[in-house]
């Protein structure tokens, strides 16, 4: 059976869940990684950064041609991405240079299935609330990256960092045939005769410069970039972060770094489809700012708890990763909305490459930043590093407050 409809949309979610399950692998064998290669803390990051590039690389064709084709077709595309550069993480990658090349692989496949699957949801479901499918699907996010915390960790332990990838791999193929086997295709395709992508296509900046000129669009994209730089910075760290806390106090946890990585990632999922529904009553801009606001308060905190008991510690990176969830949906289902309908899909395409953008820098600031202040092994300079990540959300807040967007509640 296919479906058409809104009945695709659990489908899709699975389908999303499987396709994140490599999001994480790196940030689980972060540790043993560095040591093994011989790694500083800046080529760390950059390698976890390098996924988000190739995402970068790979997202304004993969958007553009949602505008042209059914995006199911993209959707596929992408799975088979991700799944060949999560193995040749597994079997070929064995230096610094190589990583780049399959984590930017892996990043690509991640472009052919994100936004191309919040397409497919866009351009079937025509009844009911559309928001309230995007705010499942962008919280879905954080259930496919807690699964792939808590699957490489298991995984890890048992048969090394090799097999994370090896068999991690799997998941963005369960993706391609959950889409190839239960989504119908289109009825009607978008475009007939022969598909010519221009440059100008991949890169509409026509397009893009109506999307910017629009003052509510444009804040949700430039509010999505400080969020994304925060969030992938906070992921792919918070690993290394939790071995820093035990190594200080002595105390173990009472559960594993990865595992415990993984499960705190999960209440981003409830935060951010509730944070979407207080967004439609409070407005979405307010929301927006408010959260952003004391995410930062949380990262500052969670950075400088090292040290301390391990519940505190926990308590304090729960409170992060509800607060830096929490706007997520609201971004993502704002900018859909408020985009003009014939630019919608260039809107999208924007709105996930800076996003990405942010999502890129931000693993990298970190590691650049934890060199500069001493050693993955000093307090302050974790303080420093989480302090470089969260305070572009509060540099946007001021920003956007003072050119009025939050005067633009509803619509």
């Amino acid at each position: 059976m296919r479906f058409r409809s809104a009945g695709c949309t659990p489908l899709m979610l699975l389908a999303q869940t499987c396709a994140l399950l490599g999001f994480a692998c790196y940030a689980v064998v972060l540790t043993p990684l560095q040591d093994e290669w011989r790694l500083s803390n800046l080529q760390s990051g950059l390698i976890a950064s390098a996924f988000f590039f190739g995402y970068m690389l790979a997202v304004p064709l993969a958007t553009a041609l949602t505008d042209r084709v059914d995006a199911r077709k993209v959707y596929l595309v992408g799975g088979i991405s991700a799944a060949s550069g999560l193995l040749g993480m597994g079997l070929f990658a064995h230096n610094f240079v190589t990583a780049l090349f399959f984590m930017a692989l892996n990043g690509a496949g991640l472009a052919g299935t994100y936004m191309p699957g919040l397409k497919i949801l866009s351009d079937r479901i025509k009844s009911g609330e559309l928001t309230r499918h995007i705010a499942f699907y962008t919280a879905f996010f954080g259930i496919g990256t807690g699964f792939s915390y808590l699957c490489s960790g298991w995984i890890l332990h048992a048969l090394g960092w090799r097999y994370v990838f090896s068999l991690i791999a799997l998941g963005p193929l369960a993706a391609f045939f959950i889409v190839f086997l239960f989504i119908a295709p289109l009825q009607h395709e978008k475009w007939r005769g022969p598909l010519r992508i221009r440059l100008h296509d991949i890169f509409p900046l026509d397009k893009w410069r109506l999307v910017l000129q629009d003052k509510k669009a444009s804040g949700f994209i430039f509010g999505y970039t400080a969020h994304s730089l925060e969030l992938f910075a906070s992921r792919s760290w918070l690993v290394a972060f939790f071995g820093l806390c035990t190594a200080i106090s002595g105390e173990p946890f009472f559960l594993t770094a990865t595992t415990l990585a993984g499960l705190i990632n999960f209440f981003g999922v409830p935060s951010s489809i509730l944070g979407n529904e207080i967004a439609l009553r409070v407005g979405r801009q307010k929301w927006v700012c408010i959260v952003m606001l004391m995410s930062a308060v949380m990262g500052i905190a969670l950075a400088s708890s090292t040290g301390h008991s391990w519940w505190l510690i926990v308590a304090l990176a729960i409170g992060h990763a509800i607060f830096i969830m929490a706007d997520s949906a609201t971004l993502t289902a704002g900018l859909v909305i408020s985009a003009q309908e014939n630019i919608k899909g260039a809107a999208m395409g924007l709105h996930s490459l800076m996003g990405f953008g942010g999502g890129m820098l931000g693993p990298a600031i970190f590691g650049f930043v934890l060199d500069m202040m001493g050693s993955r092994a000093s307090q302050t300079a974790w303080i420093w590093a989480y302090t470089a990540i969260v305070i572009w959300a509060v540099l946007f807040v001021i920003y956007e407050r003072r050119n009025g967007w939050v005067e633009h509640q509803r619509g």
